[in-house]
């Protein structure tokens, strides 16, 4: 009886299996955007013009949140990120993370944030169990700054950076889209705050939206990043073990405390390995970054849906996830959300 018990297979959570795609692909890991707001203009986020946000009755409720993140993690998902728009906005955010982080099952909360607001409020976010902190740092030249963000600000966003260090993030991600002619002189600087600091810089690709005039003539390529990195610190980089579902590249300069990695969406894909869904601040939810097709969860739950009908809404919109998403000029030309629209 007891070596029975001890080979028996473990129990599967509600609603297994609605999160694997045809592919295999077992997506365990949800963004939630909570707000469409945002109190910088980044030019690869927002449209010069702005963009029309939805009014905020369309916008999910901190119990409708609630009741769609505890269905996920009931199905698989053991980690999730709150995005926006700038997600320290949202007045409830300690309190919606100490809801979070409470549900079982669920291994992680991160936060992905421009860290404007963000040195004042991480004690109590800390304290809620917030465990992953993402930070949107794109210059580490004032001027410049204020020049790509429309706004002021950029010694509070290295203030929140060291206050996270201070409070034990390790590491602190510091992210940065990469665009030539913006700030692409600036890789070797970035990859010098490793040196001390336990921080992982995360240099991004330039991605097509709606609204950021992409163009490949602005994309930096992963191996041009790298070289620039190579090129400050002729030492090298020592290559890192990338855990399942990573989206990056990880790197370390030899003799540095931190590490860098090397998004490569554009590049590089690495669509067979993705494990992310997307619930965005309007209750859409979104299988693909780049895919156009998206189903309102939050449609259905103010109809009447029962937790088993929204089961079958999400586990029909992941059946129909693609294999891969389209190439960067393709991505160019299809229709898409602002990317503040979408959730960083």
């Amino acid at each position: 009886m007891v070596a029975a018990l001890r080979t028996a297979p473990a129990l599967e959570p509600p609603g297994a299996g609605v999160l694997t795609d045809t592919f295999g692909r077992k997506h365990t890991y949800l963004r939630i955007s909570l707000t469409e707001r945002c109190n910088l203009r980044c030019s690869y986020c927002m449209p010069a013009e702005g963009i029309e946000l939805s009014p905020r009755e369309e916008l999910l409720t901190t119990e409708e949140i609630m009741r769609l993140a505890a269905l996920f993690v009931a199905a698989g998902v053991d980690k999730v990120r709150l995005t926006g728009g700038e997600p320290t906005l949202r007045r409830d955010l300690p309190a919606l993370v100490a809801r979070l982080a409470a549900l079982p099952g669920l291994h992680a909360v991160g936060l992905t944030t421009n860290g404007l607001m963000l040195a004042r409020q991480l004690p109590e976010l800390r304290d809620a169990g917030l465990g992953l902190l993402n930070i949107s740092l794109d210059t580490l030249r004032p001027e410049r700054f204020e020049r790509m963000t429309r706004r002021r600000g950029h010694e509070r966003v290295m203030a929140a950076i060291l206050r996270a260090v201070e409070l034990g993030y390790n590491p602190v991600k510091v992210n940065v889209v990469v665009m030539r002619g913006a700030n692409c002189d600036e890789l070797g600087d970035f990859a010098a705050l490793t040196a001390e600091l336990p921080l992982n810089v995360r240099f991004i690709e330039y991605m097509p939206f709606d609204g950021n005039v992409w163009s490949d003539a602005k994309l930096v390529p992963f191996r041009e990043m790298r070289a620039a990195v190579e090129a400050r610190f002729p030492q090298g980089l020592e290559r890192l073990q990338d855990p399942a579902g990573e989206v990056a590249k990880n790197f370390r300069v030899l003799g540095h405390r931190g590490s860098v990695s090397f998004v490569t969406s554009m590049t590089q894909a690495f669509c067979g390995d993705c494990n992310r869904l997307r619930l965005m601040a309007d209750g859409n939810l979104k299988v693909c970054l780049f895919g156009a097709n998206e189903v309102s969860l939050r449609d259905a739950m103010r109809e009447g849906a029962s937790n088993d009908d929204l089961r079958a809404i999400i586990g029909a919109a992941v059946q129909r996830k693609r294999a891969a998403h389209a190439g960067m000029f393709e991505l160019a030309r299809t229709k898409n959300r602002a990317m503040i629209r979408i959730g960083g």
